[in-house]
């Protein structure tokens, strides 16, 4: 394979660049030499050529030569289509990564794309759904006719044909092609590259013997770079590069036999603009450049600097030992360059002219980076760099100023730097890593300029100097690709040459990627292509930087090396300034991806590959290369729509200049496409045509295709007939089928209608057929075809409309219809026949219905003007001129008689009326409201004017009305004629149009009277609702003048709401109350009813309202069982009186009784409450009485709380103390009685239950042995002993209530006498006395017995199989609380002695048991819990104790940390009174005071050792008026708090005296203050401090935070 240069690709050739060139099939210039042109790879010429020869059939195919075949390469097509399909659930639902959508510059063009289309294929199928059938005759009035065509036309369902692999824009890594694909047998490809690819893989396959041989290996060492212009140069370890031309020849070995090869490998490469010139950087710093035509010697030698001469630098270079990572020619210069290394530096180098590369110097300057030796001399350590990426803005074809600054932009981890290296080195631009960086993406960077290039096309407005694109810059930090468009800002004034531009760099967008971004390169002006650290090539387009393809490169294993790893691995796993936490440093790809006029090379590990970036014309000969002709439709559909990522593959942005390029290439591969589909190619051996399926996509292809160009003329004329001859016409067909529907074909010729007839009748598909026809435009129908075909296979749908549309005739279509009805009507078939005249005979009541109020029938649309008018004058006229008519004129009469019967007047309208009378006049009740039956005369003149002469039809059709319409209704359906099945819905229909059109109808009395009296007699009850919804219609206007006569019939048929409406009209709220009563549909309204009624302001009189209450009273039980509820609040609301009354007559329901009373006595609704008065219902002790009796039954649980909230006198005690007894609720009852003041009585009957309850619980320890069901036994134990504690509550609280009433009772003196041993207990320790032993019994009893049953075996009949130790923890619980109780009750009551109570019943326990032995248990646990208790209250105290002496330390630091003032001076005064140089004094101020509360301590302690003597005076113990008489002396002595001495002091010094410091750090003199608050004692104190002075117990308080003034009457 060669890659040798082709001046003329044509469409073979790779996308141009748009904009950049002039012409359209110029070739892409070089931005940095126009004269080299990109070559296409050539190895696919003869299959392109074959396929060619295919299509060029196609073009032949008119001039009557000889036609071809395409080949079907199935094999190849089945190996891609499967790979595809196999992961395309994954690429669909890859939602994460861009959709493959993008805009377009055409390829001269330079206007904006439209970005965000994505890529689909339309695949249209054919779906229909089921329709109903026309509607029955019974249809009440309010509802419309609808056709079977109307409610929704068919969806369009997709083909089941899978989405080609040519129209999935965004693969994913498991989906792409080159990752799985086999080798299919295409010379030129890529084993790993599939023909629809937009990049297409080549193998370079003699350069990379060359390289990658063991003979190569070894005479030059392994590749470790690349660069690519006009040829290929490899770098290689041993220092050597390698270079070849297109044709894959070795032209120069550079650097053999030179000191070159001893510089270490080459690790950088850069190629000068015109191609003349190579430069590589190697691994110890050193940098040769080579003249390709001379490659003996190095052109240029730039050496590092040596160890010895970094100590004494004079000049710049590298370090020697640091390798060259980056190298670039600055403009079109030999001997400028930039390079940079690994350690972050980065330098120009210029050489001087001289004569040979010794006569020429060097000089190096630093333009990044320091030396390590500068950054040893830093204190501070500084955070490691590296030049990640180095891009020198190339030469475009159009000149700018920035052409001669040899801008330079340079990656660091940190900053982005563009620096102008001439004539001196500047920074020109920085910006840091942006923020949307990934946290958790490995380190990388990498940059690409794209140079200034002319445009053909200036931009709108601009003057004529040619227009030309903007310099840009990729650059990518991590996984955040920017756009940076460079621009120059016009200075103002006059420009001077020698002044370098200014620059104005925007960020134009960004993109983020889901991974690290590890190179970035140029495809062309606007298209970017981009490698991850997981080797995916990502193809963008710019601005918007819109993904448009993504390949999987990983199976291709490019060559990468760990290049920046060592030495920024501190910078790994910490987190920088963005946040960002990178993982690990990505290794370096930059040295083998390179991209150069629209080819991308890659230097693999194994060998090297260019790919092509294919334009639309090369994927479409692909893809029908490989025999997916149909995918290749598709895909040409989407390329004219735009669709597809027009930019990528070269496609014009303007549709008119590219739709006329595909057009033609459409049309040639679907003319070919279809004779191989059907075998038509004359060379080909294969005669047989394709599968169903495949026929199938290749129509829907066809039809997408055709529909986006408008050449539908293809499809009826070509494609028709290849379906037609090949047999398949029902293909083409149910293809074309959902297009009609959706009305994207309406004109369809002739032949394909009748070919659609034919085919769906033979299918018996009428349906659906009938649907197409009525979508279709009448104007190229053959009528007298289509109507003749359609009365044949019974389409009368499609018959209607094509006589409506087509020739604007409404009558023939009711003459057709009506012609099936005479049959029926004679012989004596009604409106429910089963025969297929009578099913399509009631067509004509939709249609009816359709027509007379405008509308096209069946579709449903909206008929215009005057064609809406002339239609209902057609049909109005057909109906009710009265006779029958010719039609059309000339013809025969249209009889509805046979056997020369007479025919009746209005025959039409009485034959539809005999068929079916209900859906006619539903139909009519439709029409009556259409505005054309309002005033048709007047509009007749107003369209006539005078000049034109219309038909009899149109006369007497727009001259009818609904007055006449009424009347002949009237006259025609007579009792005699029609039964009254009938003649109902003429009254109904009266009835309901009478009160809407009350001015264009008028009916005598008598006539509304008969149509109420027939509305009261439904002739079923299915319409006895559309019978009393009409009554109500006309009782809205007419009101009858013997209504009351009328009341009965009313009545007798039902009609409730009628006659709610009279009795509330007439005030007879009795009857209407009954009524409600009566309306079994409509209970719950009673309800409203009475509350209406009987609310205060109702406007009933005091008879009206007992009539009410009277109806309630006999209808009490049925209100009772609509809601119980409900009718308690109702009652209790509006009529307490009936409460009574109410439960009288439901005293054999006390489920209903007791909800009833629950809803007056305790309202769930707090918002009832108030209303309800609940001490007025309460004085009614029979209904509490009974409700405490009925929730003893019901409600058992409740009854407690509830009688706890009554008060005494509300209910007696005999009436409710035996329910409570039988229903076993004793706590209520022992509630009751101890509020009644029988106490003793309350506790015997407790005492009484107990024994009941223990009784029970011992019965269901005995009997436990013998149940099955251990969980149900267990569970009624549990259930026994909670009764127990409960009980023994109740008990507690019986004793601690008597407790206090006798405390309330009795006024004893108090003395602390002790209590004789012998003195007899009181009431109130008799009943707890009582209480005690009956508990400690029942506790004794059951322990017993359960230890008694554990010392047995499990093998012995007593034997418990209960969880005995639960049940003992009940039982101690039982007695522990009890002993609790009466512990902490006479606790704090002198009067109930715990002593006495425990000694007698000590005493009574022995009397019962001589031996306490029994007892020994019980009292065992009782104290135990006792010292337990004891012991949790002790560590309780010791845990307190702690805590607070925490945080009394606390206070006492702070206390003791005192307050700083806020300032050194006094707030008064403004003498300095502490700090550095305050006068003296303020020490020994301080020493006082400490000595006094010296002394005063040790006064105190000498007190209390006398007071604990017992030798303290009385003055001394503060208990005579010594004391104060003492205290007050020596308050006087020292009544400013320092005594006498003070004022000594005072007298010598200004400075010396007490100081006071407010906690709001204001400081004062004692004396300076005392003076401001006398002059101040009138003002209000808000906050009073007061100073901590014992002796004086003085109040102050700061002057300046609440009393306003200051120092030298400054405010305070």
């Amino acid at each position: 394979m060669s890659l040798m240069p082709d001046e003329n690709e044509g469409s073979a050739a790779p996308p141009q660049d748009p904009g950049d060139t002039v012409e359209v099939n110029e070739d892409t210039r070089d931005s940095n030499n126009p004269d080299i042109a990109v070559t296409e790879v050539g190895e696919n010429g003869a299959s392109n050529n074959r396929m060619l020869e295919y299509l060029q059939e196609a073009r032949e195919e008119e001039g009557g030569k000889g036609m071809a075949g395409l080949p079907m390469n199935r094999s190849a097509f089945r190996k891609f289509k499967a790979m595809e399909e196999a992961h395309e659930v994954d690429v669909l639902s890859d939602t994460n990564r861009a959709p493959s959508s993008a805009g377009s510059y055409s390829t001269p063009d330079d206007t904006p794309s439209l970005h965000g289309s994505v890529t689909s294929s339309s695949f249209a199928g054919s779906a229909l759904g089921s329709r109903f059938s026309p509607s029955p005759s019974l249809r009440p009035f309010d509802r419309r006719f609808q056709s079977r065509l109307q409610p929704s036309s068919p969806g369009n369902l997709l083909s089941p044909r899978a989405i080609s692999p040519s129209l999935l824009g965004v693969h994913s890594r498991e989906s792409s092609v080159g990752s799985k694909a086999e080798d299919v047998g295409i010379e030129g490809l890529d084993d790993h590259s599939a023909p629809w690819d937009i990049v297409r893989w080549t193998k370079l396959k003699k350069i990379s013997a060359q390289l990658f041989s063991e003979a190569g290996k070894r005479s030059f060492g392994t590749p470790t770079c690349i660069t690519v212009s006009a040829t290929i140069a490899v770098g290689t370890t041993k220092g050597i590069i390698l270079v070849f031309d297109y044709s894959q020849s070795l032209k120069s070995i550079i650097g053999h036999g030179t000191k070159a090869i001893e510089c270490g490998a080459i690790t950088a490469l850069a190629v000068s603009a015109d191609h003349t010139t190579i430069a590589g950087g190697h691994a110890n710093g050193h940098i040769f450049t080579w003249e390709l035509a001379k490659p003996s010697s190095p052109f240029l030698r730039i050496p590092p600097l040596a160890p010895y001469q970094m100590e004494d630098r004079k000049e710049d270079g590298h370090v020697e030992g640091v390798s060259v990572l980056h190298l670039g020619f600055l403009g079109t210069r030999h001997t400028a360059l930039v390079s940079a290394d690994d350690k972050g530096m980065a330098f120009s180098h210029l050489a001087t002219r001289g004569l040979g590369a010794i006569g020429r110097t060097v000089k190096t300057a630093r333009i990044l980076g320091r030396y390590p030796v500068d950054t040893v001399l830093i204190s501070r350590p500084r955070k490691p760099s590296s030049v990640l990426g180095i891009s020198v803005l190339p030469l475009g074809n159009s000149p700018e100023r920035t052409d001669s600054m040899g801008l330079v932009a340079m990656l660091t981890p940190y900053l982005l730097v563009i620096v102008s290296t001439t004539p001196i080195a500047q920074t020109q631009h920085k910006a840091a890593r942006p923020k949307e960086t990934a946290s958790d993406s490995a380190l990388s960077g990498c940059l690409a300029w794209y140079p200034a290039v002319k445009l053909k096309h200036a931009p709108s407005g601009a003057s004529s100097k040619p227009a030309s694109s903007k310099a840009r810059l990729a650059y990518a930090w991590s996984n955040v690709l920017t756009l940076l468009e460079l621009s120059t800002i016009e200075a103002e004034g006059p420009e001077d040459p020698n002044r370098p531009p200014t620059l104005e760099f925007r960020v134009r967008s960004r993109y983020r990627c889901e991974e690290a971004i590890v190179a970035v390169q140029w495809f062309s002006r606007q298209i970017i292509g981009v490698l991850t650290v997981t080797q995916r090539l990502i193809i963008l387009e710019d601005v918007s930087l819109q993904v448009t393809e993504i390949f999987d490169l990983m199976p291709k294993r490019i060559l990468h090396r760990n290049v920046f790893g060592d030495h920024l691995h501190p910078l790994v796993n910490r987190m920088d300034e963005e946040g960002s936490i990178h993982p690990h440093v990505a290794d370096a790809f930059y040295n083998s991806f390179r991209t150069y006029k629209g080819r991308v090379f890659i230097l693999c590990q194994h060998e090297m590959s260019v790919g092509a970036l294919s334009n639309w014309a090369d994927r479409l000969l692909a893809m029908m290369e490989v025999g997916d002709f149909i995918g290749a439709i598709c895909l040409a559909t989407s390329y004219y729509v735009g669709k597809s990522n027009k930019l990528t593959i070269g496609l014009p942005e303007d549709p008119l200049v590219r739709h006329p390029m595909v057009e033609e290439r459409l049309l040639e591969m679907m003319a070919a496409s279809l004779r191989y589909a059907f075998g038509k190619n004359q060379s080909s051996p294969r005669k047989e045509i394709l599968g169903k399926e495949q026929l199938q996509e290749l129509a829907t292809a066809c039809f997408d295709a055709c529909l986006s160009m408008d050449r539908t003329d293809f499809l009826f004329d070509e494609a028709f007939e290849y379906f037609e001859q090949g047999g398949v016409v029902g293909i083409f067909l149910e293809t074309l089928e959902p297009h009609i529907l959706d009305r994207m074909i309406s004109l369809i010729p002739p032949i394909v209608v009748k070919a659609l007839i034919i085919y769906y009748a033979s299918q018996e598909q009428e349906s659906r057929l009938e649907e197409m026809i009525c979508h279709m435009d009448t104007r190229t129908l053959d009528i007298d075809q289509v109507t003749t075909l359609c009365k044949q296979h019974q389409l009368y749908d499609a018959m209607i409309y094509v006589w409506n549309r087509a020739l604007n005739d409404y009558i023939t279509p009711m003459i057709d219809l009506l012609t099936l009805l005479v049959p029926p009507i004679q012989s004596g078939m009604h409106e429910n026949g089963d025969s297929v005249h009578a099913v399509n005979a009631l067509k004509i009541f939709p249609y009816l219905s359709y027509t007379l109020t405008g509308r096209v029938y069946p579709t449903g649309e909206d008929l215009t003007e005057p064609e809406a008018s002339n239609a209902k004058a057609q049909i109005y006229y057909f109906l009710f001129l009265g006779q029958t008519i010719t039609w059309p004129k000339g013809g025969k009469p249209f009889l509805t008689k046979r056997n020369s019967e007479p025919q009746p007047s209005f025959p039409y309208l009485r034959l539809i009326l005999q068929y079916d009378a209900p859906s006619f006049l539903s139909a009519l009740n439709e029409a009556f409201e259409d505005s054309f039956l309002t005033g048709a005369v007047d509009t007749l003149q107003l369209l006539n004017g005078g000049k034109q002469d219309f038909g009899e039809d149109q006369v007497f059709g727009r001259s009818v009305n609904r007055q006449y319409i009424v009347h002949i209704l009237l006259e025609v359906m007579n009792s005699t004629d029609f039964p009254p099945q009938d003649t109902i819905y003429l009254d109904m229909f009266i009835a309901r149009n009478f009160p809407k059109f009350l001015q264009f109808i008028l009916l005598p009395g008598s006539a509304l009277h008969r149509v109420l009296v027939g509305l009261c007699n439904p002739p079923g009850d299915d319409i006895a609702d559309d019978c009393q919804l009409s009554v109500e219609y006309l009782l809205t206007v007419y009101r009858p003048p013997d209504i009351d006569g009328l009341v009965e019939l009313f009545t007798s048929a039902g009609f409730f709401r009628v006659l709610k409406s009279i009795f509330r009209s007439d005030k007879q709220y009795s009857k209407l109350l009954r009524v409600y009563f009566d309306d079994e549909e409509a209970l719950e309204a009673v309800f409203d009813c009475i509350a209406d009624c009987l609310r205060p302001r109702s406007g009933l009189n005091e008879k009206q309202r007992e009539e009410v209450k009277t109806v309630i009273k006999q209808n009490a039980r049925k209100l009772i069982n609509i809601g119980e509820i409900r009718t308690a609040r109702i009652i209790h609301s509006y009529a307490p009186d009936l409460h009574g009354a109410m439960l009288s007559a439901i005293e054999d329901s006390p489920e209903y009784q007791f909800s009833y009373l629950r809803t007056i006595l305790e309202p769930s609704n707090e918002h009832e409450r108030p209303e309800m008065g609940k001490p007025a219902i309460m004085q009614n002790k029979s209904f509490v009485e009974t409700y405490v009796r009925l929730m003893c039954e019901f409600d058992p649980e409740h009854v407690s709380q509830f009688v706890g909230g009554l008060q005494s006198g509300d209910l007696r005690l005999e009436e409710v103390l035996p329910a409570m007894e039988s229903n076993g609720v004793m706590d209520a009852a022992v509630k009751l009685m101890a509020r009644e003041g029988q106490i003793r009585q309350a506790m015997d009957r407790l005492l009484s239950h107990f024994g009941t309850l223990e009784t029970a619980f011992v019965a269901v320890l005995k009997a436990s042995p013998s149940v099955e069901d251990l969980e149900a036994s267990n569970n009624a134990a549990i259930q026994s002993l909670e009764s127990l504690q409960t009980y023994a509550q109740v008990g507690v609280w019986l004793c601690q209530g008597q407790m206090k009433s006798n405390l309330r009772r009795l006024q004893r003196p108090q003395n602390h006498k002790r209590r004789p041993e012998k003195d007899p207990l009181n009431k109130e320790e008799l009943l707890w006395l009582d209480l005690v032993d009956t508990v400690v019994r029942i506790a004794k009893n059951c322990i017993s017995l359960i230890h008694q049953s554990i010392t047995t075996g499990p093998d012995h009949p007593s034997h418990l199989q209960l969880d005995t130790p639960k049940l003992l923890v009940h039982l101690r619980k039982f007695v522990q609380d009890t002993f609790s109780a009466l512990l902490a009750a006479t606790s704090s009551n002198q009067q109930t002695s715990f002593l006495h109570i425990l000694r007698a019943f000590l005493s009574r326990a022995s009397l019962a048991s001589p031996s306490l032995a029994d007892l020994r248990n019980v009292l065992g646990d009782i104290f135990e819990a006792y010292h337990y208790e004891a012991q949790l209250l002790s560590l309780a105290n010791r845990l307190l104790d702690k805590d607070l002496f925490i945080h009394v330390d606390e206070a006492a630091h702070l206390r003791q940390r005192g307050w700083k003032p806020s300032s050194q001076t006094c707030e008064a005064c403004g003498k300095r009174i502490w700090g550095p140089g305050a006068a003296g004094g303020i020490y020994s101020a301080w020493e006082k005071t400490r000595l006094e509360n010296q002394r005063r301590l040790e006064s105190l302690r000498e007190e209390r050792r006398l007071e604990s003597d017992g030798s303290l005076s009385a003055v001394a113990r503060g208990k005579s008026k010594a004391r104060d008489a003492t205290t007050t002396d020596t308050d006087k002595t020292n009544g400013d708090g320092t005594g006498e001495q003070q004022g000594e002091g005072e007298e010598k010094t200004d400075d010396t005296g007490e100081l006071v410091l407010f906690s709001c750090r204001h400081i004062f003199h004692r004396k300076c203050l005392d003076g401001l608050q006398i002059q101040r004692e009138a003002a209000a104190a808000t906050a009073v401090v007061m100073m901590e002075d014992e002796e004086d117990g003085c109040g102050f308080r700061c002057v300046i935070c609440h009393g306003g003034g200051g120092r030298e009457g400054a405010g305070f």
